[in-house]
Formats: structure tokens, C-alpha cells, sequence
């Protein structure tokens, strides 16, 4: 199993975005995480495809869009045709989850399904046979810097114990409150994608980004 840093380009400083993005590519980040709002499905609004289309040019990053908007299967195509490489949607969100996972496919990207805090981990047993990952949201999504929700490594183990239990080699993405002081616990919990915001970006983006990676790697 592969054990990859998305660091989110929410809590970058975007007047010198493209260096930092350089910076944690430079070091060892794999993936590039875009949180994608639309002020409905969550209060807050940030950015769309433009932002993805232009760093596109920039960077040879997975390009991962977890789009916390209503009914996302409407910009999927949108995305791609932006540079992304794999499209996330929430459960909660979709009228027609399969058709929205189908949909990401048809347009040759990965597939990946967002549950919030409140929602169960069995309730995305039935689709994963139709995503190559599985995001737990470890804080209520829509707002940065928010305390890691302490019972989503319980929803960790059991969508992990229910991939085993299927031969599943599925990623596991955790987006809310991960730092280097509790990145452990969501690892040994049975994630593998750390979606990682202001843990990356205060500061140094190179040191933060290094030191990230050397946890993840002794885990590989």
C-alpha cells in the first residue's frame, strides 16, 4: 500500500502559490489536495476550476478535487477537462451516488466518496467496489483549522476492516485536524492519504512537507 501526502491548497498563501506547491512537489508530496465549496453544501465558498486548469501547467502532482458541493455530479466533465485526476464527492450530497461515481469514470479519473462526522461507516460499504478510495472527514466540513474529531479513527478501522475483509487494496483519505503530533493514530487506525492543510503551509512548506514524509514512509 502506498502511503501519500495531499497537502491542501486551501491553507496555502496564494500570492506565491506556484512556489509552494513546488516546494512540497520537491519533497516528496505526491498528490495535491483541492477543496472545492460551494456555499450550499457547505457555508463556505472557495475556489473551482480555474485554480485547478492553472496549476495544472505547474505541477506533475495527482491532482485530487474533493468537491463539497450540492449535486457534484453536474461538474464532473468540468473537472476533468480543469486537469483532475481523481474527483471525490460526498455521500451526503449526491441524489444518485452510483450514477456520480459512474459518472467519474466515464471521464477516466479515480473515484472517491466523502462521508461527514455524522454519517455512519457502513453506509458506504455497498459502493466500494465503485471507488478507489474512501475519504473520512475528521472535522465538519467547510472551515479550516478545526480539532481532529477523535471518533473518526473508529470509522477508520471499519471501513479498513471491511476492505480486507473484501481483498480491497483501497485508499484511505483523512481531511480535518491531522498534524504531525497525531498523524500516527489515524495511520495505525488503517489510513493512508493525509490530507494535511495548515500542518503543511505554516510555516515551511519544505520542512513541514519533509517531515510529513518521513512518517509516511516508515509505514511503506
Amino acid at each position: 500500500m502506498d502511503y501519500i501526502l495531499a497537502p491542501s491548497i486551501l491553507a496555502a498563501d496564494f500570492t506565491k502559490l506556484g512556489e509552494e506547491i513546488r516546494l512540497t512537489e520537491e519533497n516528496g508530496a505526491a498528490w495535491l489536495h483541492f477543496d472545492v465549496m460551494d456555499g450550499m453544501f457547505v457555508p463556505s465558498i472557495s475556489f473551482g476550476m480555474p485554480v485547478l486548469r492553472s496549476i495544472r501547467h505547474a505541477t506533475g502532482q495527482f491532482m485530487d478535487a474533493h468537491l463539497m458541493v450540492q449535486d457534484p455530479i453536474r461538474y464532473v466533465e468540468a473537472f476533468k477537462e480543469a486537469g483532475a485526476d481523481g474527483v471525490t464527492v460526498h455521500l451526503e450530497a449526491c441524489p444518485d451516488v452510483k450514477a456520480a461515481l459512474d459518472k467519474i469514470h466515464a471521464c477516466g479519473m479515480k473515484a472517491g466518496l466523502s462521508i461527514c462526522p455524522e454519517t455512519p461507516a457502513a453506509e458506504v460499504e455497498k459502493y466500494l467496489g465503485d471507488v478507489e478510495m474512501i475519504l473520512i472527514m475528521c472535522v465538519h466540513p467547510g472551515f479550516g483549522g478545526q480539532k481532529f474529531i477523535p471518533e473518526s479513527l473508529d470509522k477508520i478501522r471499519t471501513v479498513r476492516a471491511m476492505a480486507v475483509e473484501k481483498g480491497m487494496d483501497l485508499n484511505i483519505q483523512v481531511d480535518g485536524g491531522v498534524y504531525l503530533t497525531n498523524v500516527h493514530e489515524v495511520l495505525d487506525a488503517g489510513a493512508n492519504v493525509i490530507v494535511a492543510g495548515s500542518a503543511v503551509f505554516n510555516g515551511s512548506p519544505a520542512e513541514n512537507t519533509k517531515n510529513f514524509m518521513e512518517i509516511l514512509k516508515s509505514y511503506e
